[in-house]
Protein backbone atom coordinates (compact mmCIF):
# COMPACT_ATOMS: atom_id res chain seq x y z
CA UNK A 1 0.00 0.00 0.00
CA UNK A 2 1.36 3.67 -0.97
CA UNK A 3 1.24 6.53 1.10
CA UNK A 4 2.55 10.09 0.54
CA UNK A 5 3.57 10.05 4.45
CA UNK A 6 4.47 7.28 6.94
CA UNK A 7 5.04 7.97 10.57
CA UNK A 8 7.15 5.76 12.35
CA UNK A 9 5.73 6.58 16.11
CA UNK A 10 2.61 8.33 17.41
CA UNK A 11 3.71 10.42 20.34
CA UNK A 12 3.52 14.12 20.90
CA UNK A 13 6.40 14.19 17.43
CA UNK A 14 4.48 11.44 15.74
CA UNK A 15 0.64 12.08 15.70
CA UNK A 16 1.11 15.94 15.86
CA UNK A 17 3.35 15.50 12.39
CA UNK A 18 0.31 13.02 11.02
CA UNK A 19 -2.31 15.20 12.03
CA UNK A 20 -0.47 18.52 9.94
CA UNK A 21 0.63 16.31 7.36
CA UNK A 22 -2.93 15.48 6.69
CA UNK A 23 -4.38 18.66 7.53
CA UNK A 24 -1.65 19.53 4.18
CA UNK A 25 -3.39 17.32 1.91
CA UNK A 26 -0.92 14.19 2.22
CA UNK A 27 -1.91 10.70 2.56
CA UNK A 28 -0.88 9.30 5.81
CA UNK A 29 -0.79 6.26 8.15
CA UNK A 30 1.20 6.36 11.59
CA UNK A 31 3.07 3.20 13.25
CA UNK A 32 2.84 2.22 16.60
CA UNK A 33 3.60 -0.75 18.28
CA UNK A 34 1.45 0.27 21.46
CA UNK A 35 -0.52 2.58 22.63
CA UNK A 36 -1.26 5.74 20.61
CA UNK A 37 0.25 8.86 22.38
CA UNK A 38 3.58 7.27 23.21
CA UNK A 39 5.86 7.30 26.03
CA UNK A 40 4.64 11.07 27.11
CA UNK A 41 0.47 10.46 27.16
CA UNK A 42 0.89 6.99 28.32
CA UNK A 43 4.30 7.05 30.76
CA UNK A 44 5.38 10.62 30.62
CA UNK A 45 3.97 13.88 30.58
CA UNK A 46 0.73 13.82 30.94
CA UNK A 47 -0.15 10.60 33.90
CA UNK A 48 3.04 12.56 35.83
CA UNK A 49 1.27 15.93 36.16
CA UNK A 50 -2.07 13.31 37.32
CA UNK A 51 0.17 12.27 40.31
CA UNK A 52 1.85 15.63 41.01
CA UNK A 53 -1.63 17.10 41.27
CA UNK A 54 -2.47 14.49 43.51
CA UNK A 55 0.30 15.74 45.72
CA UNK A 56 -0.22 19.04 45.22
CA UNK A 57 -3.89 18.45 46.88
CA UNK A 58 -2.60 16.12 49.85
CA UNK A 59 -0.42 18.61 50.75
CA UNK A 60 -3.23 21.65 50.78
CA UNK A 61 -5.46 19.40 52.56
CA UNK A 62 -2.44 18.76 55.58
CA UNK A 63 -2.00 22.21 55.42
CA UNK A 64 -5.57 23.49 55.38
CA UNK A 65 -5.44 25.56 58.95
CA UNK A 66 -3.08 27.88 57.15
CA UNK A 67 -6.09 29.01 55.01
CA UNK A 68 -8.27 28.98 58.28
CA UNK A 69 -10.21 25.94 57.53
CA UNK A 70 -10.53 22.31 59.22
CA UNK A 71 -10.64 19.16 58.21
CA UNK A 72 -10.46 15.99 60.10
CA UNK A 73 -8.78 12.79 59.58
CA UNK A 74 -7.27 13.99 55.80
CA UNK A 75 -5.19 10.89 55.00
CA UNK A 76 -4.17 9.36 51.01
CA UNK A 77 -5.18 6.04 48.92
CA UNK A 78 -2.00 5.63 47.03
CA UNK A 79 -3.61 2.36 44.87
CA UNK A 80 -6.50 5.61 43.75
CA UNK A 81 -3.89 8.14 43.13
CA UNK A 82 -2.07 5.49 40.66
CA UNK A 83 -5.33 4.67 39.19
CA UNK A 84 -6.74 8.61 38.68
CA UNK A 85 -3.30 9.28 37.03
CA UNK A 86 -3.28 5.91 34.74
CA UNK A 87 -7.63 7.16 33.79
CA UNK A 88 -6.20 10.13 32.75
CA UNK A 89 -3.37 8.70 30.48
CA UNK A 90 -5.93 6.40 29.00
CA UNK A 91 -8.49 9.52 28.07
CA UNK A 92 -5.43 10.62 26.57
CA UNK A 93 -4.83 8.27 24.86
CA UNK A 94 -8.49 8.01 23.56
CA UNK A 95 -8.21 11.47 22.19
CA UNK A 96 -5.28 10.75 19.63
CA UNK A 97 -7.45 7.97 18.75
CA UNK A 98 -10.28 10.05 17.97
CA UNK A 99 -7.79 12.73 16.16
CA UNK A 100 -6.50 9.88 14.24
CA UNK A 101 -9.80 9.08 13.15
CA UNK A 102 -11.01 12.99 12.43
CA UNK A 103 -7.87 13.17 10.31
CA UNK A 104 -8.51 10.39 8.22
CA UNK A 105 -5.10 9.02 9.39
CA UNK A 106 -4.50 5.38 8.71
CA UNK A 107 -3.20 3.61 12.18
CA UNK A 108 -0.53 0.78 11.16
CA UNK A 109 -0.34 -1.74 14.65
CA UNK A 110 2.88 -3.09 14.99
CA UNK A 111 6.96 -3.24 14.71
CA UNK A 112 7.54 -0.56 11.98
CA UNK A 113 11.13 -1.60 10.20
CA UNK A 114 12.71 1.06 7.28
CA UNK A 115 13.64 -0.39 4.34
CA UNK A 116 15.77 0.48 0.94
CA UNK A 117 13.47 1.89 -1.25
CA UNK A 118 11.05 4.23 1.03
CA UNK A 119 9.55 1.44 1.96
CA UNK A 120 8.43 0.29 5.68
CA UNK A 121 7.67 -2.90 6.74
CA UNK A 122 5.45 -3.77 9.97
CA UNK A 123 5.21 -6.89 12.04
CA UNK A 124 2.04 -7.98 13.58
CA UNK A 125 1.57 -9.05 17.54
CA UNK A 126 0.65 -12.04 15.70
CA UNK A 127 4.09 -12.20 13.54
CA UNK A 128 2.51 -11.05 10.02
CA UNK A 129 4.59 -8.70 8.36
CA UNK A 130 3.08 -6.59 5.96
CA UNK A 131 5.34 -3.57 3.59
CA UNK A 132 3.86 -0.88 2.71
CA UNK A 133 5.55 2.20 0.70
CA UNK A 134 5.75 5.81 0.78
CA UNK A 135 7.31 9.48 -0.89
CA UNK A 136 8.69 10.24 2.63
CA UNK A 137 9.10 8.41 5.91
CA UNK A 138 9.39 9.94 9.38
CA UNK A 139 11.13 8.63 12.44
CA UNK A 140 9.59 9.60 15.84
CA UNK A 141 10.34 6.75 17.51
CA UNK A 142 11.51 8.47 20.75
CA UNK A 143 13.66 7.01 23.81
CA UNK A 144 13.42 4.85 26.84
CA UNK A 145 14.95 5.32 30.54
CA UNK A 146 18.69 4.85 29.98
CA UNK A 147 20.46 2.07 32.54
CA UNK A 148 23.86 2.59 34.25
CA UNK A 149 26.04 0.00 34.41
CA UNK A 150 25.94 0.46 37.94
CA UNK A 151 21.88 0.94 38.41
CA UNK A 152 20.66 -2.67 35.86
CA UNK A 153 17.32 -2.12 36.36
CA UNK A 154 14.97 -5.49 37.56
CA UNK A 155 11.56 -3.27 37.51
CA UNK A 156 11.11 -4.46 41.30
CA UNK A 157 14.27 -2.76 43.36
CA UNK A 158 15.84 -0.51 40.87
CA UNK A 159 13.45 0.68 38.79
CA UNK A 160 12.59 3.42 35.93
CA UNK A 161 10.16 6.24 35.50
CA UNK A 162 7.91 3.82 34.21
CA UNK A 163 7.22 1.39 36.90
CA UNK A 164 7.62 4.50 39.32
CA UNK A 165 3.79 5.58 38.42
CA UNK A 166 2.42 2.52 38.40
CA UNK A 167 4.00 0.81 41.97
CA UNK A 168 1.21 -1.06 43.86
CA UNK A 169 2.38 -0.34 47.46
CA UNK A 170 3.84 3.05 48.54
CA UNK A 171 7.48 2.32 49.85
CA UNK A 172 9.21 3.85 52.91
CA UNK A 173 11.84 4.98 51.66
CA UNK A 174 13.18 5.99 48.41
CA UNK A 175 16.62 7.03 46.67
CA UNK A 176 16.65 9.03 43.58
CA UNK A 177 19.68 8.85 41.69
CA UNK A 178 19.57 11.72 39.10
CA UNK A 179 17.89 15.39 39.63
CA UNK A 180 16.58 16.42 36.19
CA UNK A 181 13.46 16.74 35.58
CA UNK A 182 12.38 13.07 35.89
CA UNK A 183 14.37 13.01 38.97
CA UNK A 184 12.93 16.62 41.13
CA UNK A 185 9.35 15.54 40.02
CA UNK A 186 8.95 11.80 41.58
CA UNK A 187 11.51 13.11 44.31
CA UNK A 188 8.50 15.88 45.18
CA UNK A 189 5.52 13.32 44.66
CA UNK A 190 7.10 10.51 46.72
CA UNK A 191 7.80 12.44 49.26
CA UNK A 192 4.74 14.49 49.59
CA UNK A 193 3.00 10.91 50.16
CA UNK A 194 4.97 10.82 52.95
CA UNK A 195 8.33 8.45 51.27
CA UNK A 196 11.47 8.98 52.86
CA UNK A 197 13.22 10.67 49.90
CA UNK A 198 16.75 10.72 49.54
CA UNK A 199 18.34 12.58 45.99
CA UNK A 200 21.62 11.45 44.65
CA UNK A 201 22.98 14.22 41.98
CA UNK A 202 26.23 13.18 40.20
CA UNK A 203 26.59 17.14 39.45
CA UNK A 204 27.43 19.79 41.70
CA UNK A 205 23.74 20.77 41.38
CA UNK A 206 20.66 19.81 41.59
CA UNK A 207 18.35 20.20 38.05
CA UNK A 208 21.89 21.06 36.90
CA UNK A 209 20.39 22.97 33.64
CA UNK A 210 18.85 25.84 35.40
CA UNK A 211 20.21 28.94 36.47
CA UNK A 212 22.40 28.65 39.85
CA UNK A 213 19.96 30.93 41.86
CA UNK A 214 17.06 28.43 40.81
CA UNK A 215 19.13 25.45 41.71
CA UNK A 216 19.76 26.63 44.90
CA UNK A 217 16.15 27.43 45.69
CA UNK A 218 15.13 24.45 44.71
CA UNK A 219 17.58 22.94 46.72
CA UNK A 220 16.53 24.90 49.75
CA UNK A 221 12.99 23.82 49.42
CA UNK A 222 13.43 20.51 48.62
CA UNK A 223 15.30 20.53 52.04
CA UNK A 224 12.91 22.45 53.98
CA UNK A 225 10.19 19.55 52.82
CA UNK A 226 12.28 17.07 54.23
CA UNK A 227 13.81 15.41 50.92
CA UNK A 228 17.33 15.05 51.21
CA UNK A 229 20.14 16.31 49.07
CA UNK A 230 23.29 14.81 48.26
CA UNK A 231 25.21 16.71 45.30
CA UNK A 232 28.70 15.59 44.06
CA UNK A 233 27.82 12.10 44.64
CA UNK A 234 28.13 8.88 42.16
CA UNK A 235 26.28 5.43 43.36
CA UNK A 236 29.19 2.96 42.45
CA UNK A 237 27.10 -0.21 43.05
CA UNK A 238 24.11 -1.76 44.71
CA UNK A 239 23.38 -4.47 47.03
CA UNK A 240 19.48 -6.36 45.86
CA UNK A 241 20.20 -9.56 47.58
CA UNK A 242 18.56 -8.39 51.15
CA UNK A 243 14.79 -6.94 51.57
CA UNK A 244 15.24 -3.83 50.18
CA UNK A 245 18.48 -1.85 48.67
CA UNK A 246 21.57 -0.68 49.86
CA UNK A 247 23.08 1.88 47.53
CA UNK A 248 27.05 2.85 47.92
CA UNK A 249 27.75 6.46 47.32
CA UNK A 250 31.06 7.70 46.68
CA UNK A 251 31.35 11.45 48.33
CA UNK A 252 33.94 13.81 48.20
CA UNK A 253 34.09 12.64 51.93
CA UNK A 254 34.51 9.03 51.14
CA UNK A 255 31.95 6.27 50.80
CA UNK A 256 28.37 6.24 52.13
CA UNK A 257 25.74 3.43 52.35
CA UNK A 258 22.16 3.98 51.63
CA UNK A 259 19.05 2.09 52.48
CA UNK A 260 15.90 2.06 51.13
CA UNK A 261 12.98 0.13 49.85
CA UNK A 262 13.24 0.96 45.92
CA UNK A 263 15.61 3.35 43.98
CA UNK A 264 14.89 5.50 41.41
CA UNK A 265 17.53 5.57 38.41
CA UNK A 266 16.59 8.91 36.56
CA UNK A 267 19.59 9.46 35.23
CA UNK A 268 18.63 10.38 31.04
CA UNK A 269 17.20 8.77 28.42
CA UNK A 270 18.32 6.19 25.25
CA UNK A 271 17.14 6.80 21.92
CA UNK A 272 15.12 4.21 20.34
CA UNK A 273 17.20 3.45 16.81
CA UNK A 274 17.96 0.29 17.64
CA UNK A 275 16.81 -2.31 15.25
CA UNK A 276 14.62 0.15 12.92
CA UNK A 277 16.34 -0.50 10.06
CA UNK A 278 18.92 2.53 10.15
CA UNK A 279 21.47 0.63 8.62
CA UNK A 280 19.81 -1.14 6.16
CA UNK A 281 18.93 2.27 4.27
CA UNK A 282 22.32 3.60 5.61
CA UNK A 283 21.21 6.41 7.47
CA UNK A 284 23.35 7.77 9.14
CA UNK A 285 23.75 8.34 13.07
CA UNK A 286 25.89 10.44 15.62
CA UNK A 287 26.91 9.54 19.38
CA UNK A 288 23.02 7.34 19.58
CA UNK A 289 21.01 10.25 17.79
CA UNK A 290 20.01 10.24 13.66
CA UNK A 291 21.81 12.82 12.10
CA UNK A 292 19.45 15.18 10.46
CA UNK A 293 19.82 19.31 8.42
CA UNK A 294 17.39 21.96 9.64
CA UNK A 295 14.47 20.37 8.02
CA UNK A 296 15.00 16.57 9.57
CA UNK A 297 16.09 15.69 6.37
CA UNK A 298 18.99 12.16 6.83
CA UNK A 299 21.52 11.83 4.70
CA UNK A 300 19.14 9.38 2.66
CA UNK A 301 16.46 11.13 0.27
CA UNK A 302 12.93 10.38 1.47
CA UNK A 303 13.85 9.60 5.12
CA UNK A 304 13.55 11.91 7.63
CA UNK A 305 13.78 12.21 11.75
CA UNK A 306 12.35 14.36 14.47
CA UNK A 307 12.33 14.30 18.36
CA UNK A 308 14.41 12.36 21.05
CA UNK A 309 15.96 10.41 18.02
CA UNK A 310 17.80 13.39 17.12
CA UNK A 311 19.97 15.88 18.44
CA UNK A 312 17.57 19.23 20.01
CA UNK A 313 16.62 19.05 23.68
CA UNK A 314 14.33 15.62 24.66
CA UNK A 315 11.02 17.54 25.38
CA UNK A 316 7.40 16.96 24.18
CA UNK A 317 6.68 20.14 22.68
CA UNK A 318 10.09 20.49 20.59
CA UNK A 319 9.02 17.17 18.77
CA UNK A 320 5.66 18.27 18.14
CA UNK A 321 7.35 21.88 16.94
CA UNK A 322 10.22 19.79 14.54
CA UNK A 323 7.52 17.62 13.15
CA UNK A 324 5.04 20.43 11.48
CA UNK A 325 8.06 21.86 10.56
CA UNK A 326 9.34 18.94 8.54
CA UNK A 327 6.06 18.37 6.77
CA UNK A 328 5.39 21.76 6.09
CA UNK A 329 8.94 22.08 4.24
CA UNK A 330 7.86 18.67 2.46
CA UNK A 331 4.76 20.62 1.02
CA UNK A 332 6.91 23.20 -0.31
CA UNK A 333 5.84 26.02 2.52
CA UNK A 334 8.29 28.68 3.33
CA UNK A 335 9.79 27.55 6.72
CA UNK A 336 12.75 28.69 8.60
CA UNK A 337 14.44 26.38 11.08
CA UNK A 338 14.02 26.00 14.49
CA UNK A 339 15.40 28.69 16.99
CA UNK A 340 16.69 25.90 19.66
CA UNK A 341 18.00 28.83 21.64
CA UNK A 342 14.43 29.81 22.66
CA UNK A 343 12.98 26.52 23.77
CA UNK A 344 11.19 26.89 27.32
CA UNK A 345 11.85 23.94 29.36
CA UNK A 346 9.42 23.20 32.48
CA UNK A 347 9.82 21.03 35.22
CA UNK A 348 6.63 20.17 37.50
CA UNK A 349 7.80 19.61 41.06
CA UNK A 350 7.07 22.02 43.94
CA UNK A 351 7.65 24.80 43.91
CA UNK A 352 7.60 24.36 39.11
CA UNK A 353 10.79 25.18 37.80
CA UNK A 354 10.79 27.21 34.05
CA UNK A 355 13.25 28.95 31.82
CA UNK A 356 13.97 30.10 28.63
CA UNK A 357 17.34 31.16 26.89
CA UNK A 358 20.86 31.79 28.50
CA UNK A 359 21.31 31.63 32.21
CA UNK A 360 23.30 34.00 33.42
CA UNK A 361 26.43 32.38 34.05
CA UNK A 362 26.14 31.47 30.35
CA UNK A 363 25.39 35.22 29.13
CA UNK A 364 28.92 36.35 31.06
CA UNK A 365 30.53 33.51 29.48
CA UNK A 366 29.53 34.57 25.68
CA UNK A 367 30.59 38.01 26.80
CA UNK A 368 27.69 39.86 27.18
CA UNK A 369 27.20 43.21 28.88
CA UNK A 370 24.43 42.48 31.00
CA UNK A 371 21.52 43.68 33.47
CA UNK A 372 19.98 41.47 35.72
CA UNK A 373 16.28 41.63 37.51
CA UNK A 374 15.03 39.46 40.19
CA UNK A 375 11.64 39.45 41.74
CA UNK A 376 10.91 37.05 44.98
CA UNK A 377 7.54 36.27 45.03
CA UNK A 378 7.67 36.68 48.80
CA UNK A 379 6.90 40.48 47.90
CA UNK A 380 3.98 39.24 45.53
CA UNK A 381 0.56 39.77 47.12
CA UNK A 382 -0.87 36.61 44.70
CA UNK A 383 1.90 34.35 45.96
CA UNK A 384 1.06 35.58 49.53
CA UNK A 385 -2.42 35.57 49.61
CA UNK A 386 -1.89 31.70 47.55
CA UNK A 387 0.32 31.13 50.47
CA UNK A 388 2.71 29.86 47.91
CA UNK A 389 5.43 32.86 48.36
CA UNK A 390 9.05 30.58 47.40
CA UNK A 391 10.88 31.43 44.41
CA UNK A 392 11.24 33.93 42.29
CA UNK A 393 11.37 35.57 38.61
CA UNK A 394 14.88 36.23 37.48
CA UNK A 395 16.01 38.08 33.93
CA UNK A 396 19.16 38.25 32.06
CA UNK A 397 18.73 41.45 29.68
CA UNK A 398 21.87 42.57 27.03
CA UNK A 399 22.69 46.29 28.39
CA UNK A 400 23.43 47.43 24.90
CA UNK A 401 20.65 46.79 22.94
CA UNK A 402 18.05 45.42 25.36
CA UNK A 403 17.86 42.22 23.93
CA UNK A 404 15.96 39.57 26.76
CA UNK A 405 18.77 37.05 27.11
CA UNK A 406 17.21 34.52 29.25
CA UNK A 407 14.50 33.89 31.69
CA UNK A 408 14.26 31.89 34.71
CA UNK A 409 11.60 31.29 37.05
CA UNK A 410 10.76 28.93 40.62
CA UNK A 411 7.95 28.97 42.10
CA UNK A 412 3.77 28.40 42.17
CA UNK A 413 2.39 28.31 38.49
CA UNK A 414 5.74 29.18 36.81
CA UNK A 415 5.17 26.88 34.02
CA UNK A 416 2.11 28.51 32.92
CA UNK A 417 3.89 32.07 33.11
CA UNK A 418 7.11 31.05 31.24
CA UNK A 419 5.50 31.78 27.86
CA UNK A 420 5.51 35.38 28.19
CA UNK A 421 9.18 35.30 28.32
CA UNK A 422 9.63 32.87 24.82
CA UNK A 423 6.68 35.00 23.32
CA UNK A 424 9.03 38.33 23.90
CA UNK A 425 11.39 36.94 22.84
CA UNK A 426 10.54 35.94 19.72
CA UNK A 427 9.57 39.44 18.58
CA UNK A 428 12.55 40.87 20.02
CA UNK A 429 11.03 42.35 22.71
CA UNK A 430 13.54 44.68 24.69
CA UNK A 431 13.14 45.18 28.63
CA UNK A 432 11.51 48.62 27.82
CA UNK A 433 8.36 47.28 26.29
CA UNK A 434 7.75 44.48 28.86
CA UNK A 435 8.02 47.54 31.44
CA UNK A 436 5.18 49.59 29.55
CA UNK A 437 2.90 46.53 29.10
CA UNK A 438 0.79 46.32 31.68
CA UNK A 439 0.19 43.57 33.70
CA UNK A 440 -3.37 42.02 35.88
CA UNK A 441 -2.70 42.90 39.67
CA UNK A 442 -2.90 40.91 41.41
CA UNK A 443 -1.40 38.24 39.53
CA UNK A 444 1.90 36.16 39.68
CA UNK A 445 2.80 37.54 36.02
CA UNK A 446 3.42 40.58 37.54
CA UNK A 447 6.87 39.14 39.24
CA UNK A 448 7.68 39.46 35.35
CA UNK A 449 7.55 43.01 34.73
CA UNK A 450 8.95 43.88 38.42
CA UNK A 451 11.79 41.51 37.50
CA UNK A 452 12.27 43.58 34.33
CA UNK A 453 11.99 46.78 36.32
CA UNK A 454 14.82 45.85 38.82
CA UNK A 455 16.99 45.22 36.20
CA UNK A 456 16.57 48.80 34.90
CA UNK A 457 16.47 49.73 38.54
CA UNK A 458 13.32 50.88 38.44
CA UNK A 459 11.25 48.45 40.59
CA UNK A 460 8.25 49.37 42.86
CA UNK A 461 7.71 47.05 45.26
CA UNK A 462 10.89 45.79 46.51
Amino acid sequence: MKYDIIVIGSGPGGYVTAIRASQLGFKVAVVEKSELGGVCLNWGCIPTKALLKSAQVYEYLKHVDSYGLKAKEIDKDFPAIIKRSRGVAEGMSKGVQFLMKKNKIEVLNGYGTLRPGKKVVVKADDGKETEYSASHIIVATGARSRELPALPQDGKKIIGYRKAMTLEKQPEKMIVVGSGAIGVEFAYFYNAMGTEVTVVEYLPSIVPVEDEEVSKQLERSFKKSGIKIMTSAEVTKVDTSGPGVKATVKTAKGEQTLEADILLSAVGIKTNIENIGLEDVGIATDRDKIIVNDYYQTNIPGYYAIGDVTAGPALAHVASAEGILCVEKIAGMHVEPLDYGNIPGCTYCSPEVASVGLTEKQAREKGYDIKVGKFPFSASGKAKASGHSDGFVKVIFDSKYGEWLGCHMIGAGVTDMIAEAVVGRKLETTGHEILKAVHPHPTMSEAVMEAVAAAYDEVIHL
